[in-house]
């Protein structure tokens, strides 16, 4: 074979055509009825019902894994960090009140490995349909001479739409609105640049289940994100967008930093770290030796997703979140402030 073509340059269309061929069927499951055309177009088509909504506004967001995709491919399992590249687009979508309506992927990777690129898409058309949202296309780029074989990123954009009326943030939030927390699955899909130096350093087993674990410490670092869209979206519609007031969800920065996104001047949250307990994949961290203070920053420290609401739907709120299988507790309240912070942590974790 001559070294003057694509596949000796690095790039094998045909492996990529095999991946579409794998991935088709996971990638038609996640079709809604708005969805036009199929796999295989230029560009993903989506007829959004004007007449359903009173002013509709458009809502986007960009996003990735990041290095969680690292210990992946130690791990050589690729089929769960594709939902987490849909949660931490979807669950940030919700956080304005947006219905998640679809989402395109971007894969950019070494070599085409069909199989493994058919793992990553399926956990992302999985991952779509936890959140309802269609997986209208994407991209997948072979990048051989500027990525190992086996290296690989993902980043995805996800498009809802929200009422005018009905957009939740800090403007909606009042003194006495109740903080009710939701709890993560785990690291979700942030701090894992410290949790890997951490394994690193300490000569941790990926393989070996941890005192305080009850699975193998790979298998726990790689549960995927909770996505919380569709339950969150429920809230508002039971409750009502006049009780339900903000969500703020919990990724880079930790859970007083994105609490504090959703809180108005003059007003701060206050959480108290005796309603839950410090997950015990978090105190492993600190036992090997990142300080709490950094912990509360880079980990979501067990919880993934909060809800300010008012003080009369908490307990309904709660109901409803541990109906649908997201435990939830009430974890604070929204107050005059009295320092320089819109959101601080108190107490004890149990």
């Amino acid at each position: 074979m001559s070294e003057f073509t694509y596949a000796a340059s690095g790039v094998d269309i045909d492996a990529g055509e095999r991946a579409v061929t794998l991935m088709k069927a996971a990638v038609e499951k996640t079709n809604r009825p708005e969805v036009v055309g199929g796999l295989g177009g230029f560009a993903g088509l989506f007829a959004l019902d004007t007449a359903k909504y009173r002013r509709p506004l458009l809502a986007s967001s960009t996003d990735g894994v990041g290095t969680k995709i690292a210990l992946a491919r130690q791990l050589d399992r690729h089929d769960t960090v594709g939902i987490d590249l849909v949660a931490m687009v979807v669950d940030d979508l919700v956080a304005c009140g947006a219905e998640p309506l679809f989402l395109q992927d971007y894969v950019a990777c070494g070599k085409v490995v069909p199989e493994r690129i058919a793992a990553i898409v399926t956990g992302i058309a999985a991952g779509c349909t936890q959140a309802g949202a269609a997986l209208v296309g994407g991209e997948t780029a072979e990048h051989g001479d500027l990525m190992d074989a086996d290296e690989y990123d993902l980043a995805a954009t996800a498009v809802g739409v929200v009422e005018a009326d009905a957009v939740l943030g800090p403007e909606r939030v009042a003194d006495g609105d109740v903080v009710v927390a939701m709890a993560s699955s785990g690291f979700h899909s942030n701090g894992y640049s410290l949790v890997r130096r951490v394994v690193s350093a300490a000569g941790l087993d990926l393989h070996a289940t941890p005192s305080g674990l009850d699975r193998p410490l790979g298998e726990e670092l790689l549960e995927p994100t909770r996505i919380y869209a569709r339950d969150c979206l429920a809230l508002v519609t039971e409750l009502g967008v006049e009780r339900v007031h903000a969500f703020a969800h919990i990724t880079g920065g930790g859970l007083a930093g994105n609490t504090a996104r959703v809180v108005p001047e003059g007003l701060e949250a206050v959480l108290d770290r005796g309603t839950w307990a410090l997950p015990s994949a978090v105190r492993l961290m600190e036992e090997h030796g990142v300080p709490r203070e950094e912990s509360e920053r880079a980990f979501n420290c067990g919880v993934g997703m909060i809800a300010a609401v008012a003080p009369e739907v908490a307990d309904a709120a709660v109901a409803q979140l541990g109906g649908a299988g997201i435990p939830a507790w009430i974890a604070g309240a929204v107050r005059p402030r009295t320092g320089q912070s819109a959101a601080s942590l108190v107490g004890t974790y149990r």
